[in-house]
C-alpha cells in the first residue's frame, strides 16, 4: 500500500489527498485529536512549569493501534492535519503517539486540496512548528485553569453542570449588558410630513427638512398637523437639482468572521452551520467522477491571496466581463492586527468553476455558500462601482423638502455581488413647479437597541480581539448548549440562568469579564506563535491572582435557597427552585429523601389534549422547545408558543 503513510484528520480530507497523491501514498485519517486533557482532573501539574497530562481521549485506542501498524511499513510518515495552530497540535502528539512505530515524520502544510497545492507542499515538507504547538497548549492549559477552577463555583451557587470559560464568559456578558439596555429603553415618537408629488406623469417621495426655520420631524403631534395645514395651501416648487458620483470600492475577500456574517445576513446560517458546510467544501465534494476540494481552508483572518489566484480572477473578469471591469491596480485592504498573514482568504480553488457548473453536484446549502464565497472573491478584483446621487431640494413658501435619488451608472463589482436598489426620480428643473399629489404625518417611533446575532456578535468579538476564527461558532454554539441564552428569530437572548452566571463572574472575577484582559490574552499567544514569548510566563503571571481570587470566592459564595409557598403533593414539605443545565424547577426541600419535581409551566394550555400545560424544555442540542406536562400521555411538541396565546400575552405585558 505505498512507501507513505500520510495522516489528516478527517476521512473526507483523506479521500480527496488519496486520489491527487497516487499509490505511493496511503492516506488516512486521524478523526481529529487523539489526546487531551481528562476532563476528570485538572491534568495541570502547576509546580512542574504547568506542564500538562495528556490522555488517550476514549474511543481512540483503537485509532491509535491502526496508525501505528500502518506507520511500521512506511518510509516516512507525512503529517498532513490543518493549517493552523490546532491542526500543528494535532500532528505532534500524533507523533508523539507514533514515534516508536516510525522513525521519520515530516509536516506538510497547503491551504487547498488541489492537485498543484498538494504536490507543492510535499516537495518542499517541514518539521512540526514548535512555537505554534505551544501557543495552543499554552491557550488550552489556560482556558482548562479558567474553567476548572470557576465552574464548582457555580456549581455551589447555582447548579451543578455549569461552565464558565475565558472568551465565552465575555461574549455572555456582552449579550447580557444588551439586554439590560434593551429593558431600560424608552421610546420616543416624533412625527414627520412626507409629500407625494408629481411632475409631468411621474410622481415621487419627497421629506419635510424644515418649516418656518424649525426642523422636522417635530417632537409634538400638534406642531405638525399645524405646519401640514399652512403647507398644504402652498404651491411647490423645485429649488435645486444636483448630482453627483459615489465611487463605491467592493468588500475584501471573506475571512472567517467576515464569511460567518454574510452566511447569517444572507441565507440565514448560523455560524456553526456556516463551519460545517465550509468545512466540507474545503476537504472535498465529488463533482462528477472527482473528489474535488472547493474552497481554500476556512479559518483565517487573512485577506492575503495568492499571486496565482489573482491572475486566475483577472483573466476571468476580462473574459466574460471585459477590460473595463478591471481596475488599474489591486485594492488593499486593512489587515487585522494580529492577523496570520501566511493564510490566505477564504476563496475558491478555481473562480472559473462557477457555481452554476456545480448545481448538479452540490446539495442546496453547500451550493449557496460556495456561490457567497465565489462571488465575494471575483467582486473583490473587480472595478468599483459608480452611483449617481441626486438631490431635489423643493420649496412650498415656509417649508423645505428634500427628495433623494440614486441610480447606477456602472455597475462594476456589483455585475456579480448583486446591485444597489435605485430610486429613479424624474427629470427636474429649477423653479418647475410641481403638483401635491398627498400629504400626510409620518410618526417616527426610535426602536430599542438590537440583540445581537451570529453576525453582529462575532462581529463584536473580532473588533475586540476577542477569540480567533476557530472559535468564534464553538463559543455561540457553548452559550446556547449551556442554556446561558436562547436563539428566539435569529437573535440572541440570555436565559434568566445567563443573567445569574454573568452576576456572579461580574462580582468576583471581574478581570475575567473584560474584553481588554481576553484580547491581550490572545495578542500573547500569538506572540508565543511568532517565537517572541514564553508561553509559561503568561500562566505564571495569570495562576497566582486568579488562585487567590477563587479562593475568596469560595468563603464569600454562599448558595441562595429560593423557597415557594407551593407544597409538595408527595410529602407535604415546601418546593424550592432549583437550577440544572436545562434551567429553572421547582424540586421538594426535603430532597433526596422525596425525590418529587416538576417543571415551571408557561401557564398556556395544550392546544393538543387541552389538560396539559405548555413547560420549556431542552433538546440534546441545548435548543429549546415546548412540550405537554402530560409526557408521554401526549406529545405535543413545538419550537414556539401559540401565536394566539402568545399575543394575548404579550398584550397584557
Amino acid at each position: 500500500m505505498g512507501k507513505y503513510l500520510v495522516i489528516v484528520e478527517s476521512p473526507t480530507k483523506a479521500k480527496t489527498i488519496s486520489r491527487i497523491l497516487g499509490k505511493d501514498y496511503e492516506v488516512t485519517s486521524s478523526m481529529g485529536h487523539l489526546v487531551d486533557l481528562s476532563p476528570k482532573s485538572l491534568s495541570i501539574n502547576i509546580e512542574k512549569d504547568f506542564s500538562p497530562r495528556y490522555k488517550i481521549i476514549p474511543g481512540k485506542e483503537k485509532i491509535i493501534k491502526l496508525l501505528k501498524d500502518k506507520a511500521k511499513k512506511k518510509d516516512i510518515v507525512y503529517l498532513a492535519t490543518d493549517p493552523d495552530r490546532e491542526g500543528e497540535a494535532i500532528g505532534w502528539h500524533i507523533k508523539n503517539k507514533l514515534s516508536k512505530s516510525a522513525k521519520k515524520f515530516l509536516r506538510v502544510i497547503f491551504h487547498e486540496i488541489t492537485e498543484e497545492a498538494i504536490h507543492e507542499a510535499f516537495q518542499s515538507p517541514k518539521e512540526i512548528d514548535m512555537d505554534r504547538v505551544n501557543a495552543q497548549k499554552v491557550r488550552r492549559i489556560l482556558d482548562r485553569i479558567v474553567g476548572y477552577l470557576l465552574s464548582p463555583l457555580l456549581w455551589r451557587k447555582i447548579a451543578r453542570g455549569l461552565s464558565a470559560g475565558r472568551v465565552q464568559s465575555v461574549a455572555l456578558k456582552f449579550i447580557v449588558e444588551k439586554e439590560k439596555d434593551i429593558k431600560k429603553f424608552s421610546s420616543k415618537t416624533t412625527y414627520g410630513i412626507e409629500a407625494i408629488l408629481r411632475s409631468g406623469h411621474r410622481t415621487f417621495k419627497a421629506k419635510l427638512l424644515k418649516f418656518e426655520n424649525k426642523k422636522s420631524p417635530f417632537e409634538e403631534e400638534n406642531s405638525a398637523k399645524q405646519a401640514l395645514e399652512k403647507i398644504n395651501a402652498e404651491k411647490f416648487f423645485v429649488k435645486s437639482v444636483s448630482e453627483r458620483d459615489l465611487k463605491r470600492k467592493p468588500p475584501p475577500p471573506f475571512t472567517t468572521s467576515l464569511l460567518q456574517q454574510e452566511a447569517f445576513n444572507r441565507l440565514n446560517f448560523s455560524s456553526q452551520k456556516t463551519m460545517l458546510v465550509a468545512q466540507k467544501l474545503y476537504e472535498g465534494i465529488q463533482v462528477e467522477d472527482t473528489m474535488v476540494g472547493l474552497i481554500t481552508y476556512m479559518r483565517t483572518d487573512s485577506f492575503a491571496v495568492s499571486d496565482k489566484a489573482k491572475k486566475e480572477a483577472k483573466n476571468y473578469i476580462n473574459e466574460v466581463f471585459g477590460k473595463n471591469y478591471l481596475p488599474l491596480k489591486d485594492y488593499k485592504y486593512k489587515e487585522k492586527k494580529g492577523a496570520q498573514l501566511a493564510h490566505e482568504a477564504i476563496r475558491p480553488t478555481s473562480v472559473f468553476r462557477t457555481p452554476e457548473s456545480l448545481e448538479q453536484s452540490l446539495p442546496p446549502d453547500l451550493l449557496k455558500l460556495y456561490g457567497l464565497i465565489w462571488k465575494r472573491f471575483l467582486a473583490s478584483f473587480m472595478e468599483e462601482a459608480t452611483i449617481r446621487l441626486t438631490k431635489i431640494k423643493i420649496t412650498a413658501d415656509g417649508g423645505e423638502f428634500l427628495s433623494e435619488g440614486k441610480r447606477i451608472a456602472f455597475d462594476g463589482f456589483q455585475k456579480v455581488s448583486g446591485k444597489d436598489m435605485e430610486i429613479l426620480l424624474p427629470p427636474l428643473k429649477e423653479k418647475e413647479e410641481l403638483i401635491p399629489e398627498e400629504l400626510k404625518i409620518v410618526e417616527h417611533k426610535t426602536k430599542p437597541p438590537a440583540r445581537f446575532t451570529d453576525a453582529s456578535l462575532v462581529k463584536l468579538l473580532e473588533e475586540k480581539g476577542i477569540g480567533r476564527p476557530s472559535t468564534y461558532a464553538p463559543t455561540i454554539f457553548t452559550l446556547i448548549k449551556r442554556n446561558y441564552v436562547h436563539r428566539e428569530k435569529g437573535h440572541f437572548i440570555p436565559t434568566e440562568l445567563g443573567f445569574k452566571v454573568c452576576e456572579l463572574l461580574l462580582d468576583h472575577f471581574k478581570v475575567i469579564m473584560e474584553e481588554d484582559f481576553t484580547a491581550k490574552i490572545e495578542e500573547k499567544l500569538d506572540d508565543v506563535e511568532d517565537g517572541k514569548l514564553d508561553g509559561v510566563k503568561i500562566l505564571q503571571e495569570f495562576y497566582p491572582p486568579f488562585k487567590e481570587k477563587i479562593d475568596k470566592a469560595k468563603d464569600l459564595i454562599k448558595k441562595y435557597v429560593e423557597v415557594t409557598k407551593e407544597k409538595c403533593p408527595q410529602c407535604g414539605r415546601f418546593l424550592i427552585v432549583k437550577w440544572s443545565r436545562k434551567g429553572k424547577f421547582l424540586s421538594c426541600a426535603g430532597f433526596p429523601e422525596c425525590k418529587y419535581a416538576k417543571g415551571f409551566s408557561t401557564k398556556f394550555d395544550c392546544p393538543d389534549c387541552k389538560e396539559g400545560k405548555l413547560i420549556e424544555r431542552r433538546n440534546r442540542r441545548g435548543q429549546r422547545f415546548y412540550g405537554c406536562t402530560r409526557f408521554p400521555e401526549c406529545r405535543y411538541t413545538s419550537r414556539d408558543l401559540p401565536e394566539e396565546q402568545k399575543e394575548q400575552k404579550e398584550g397584557k405585558d
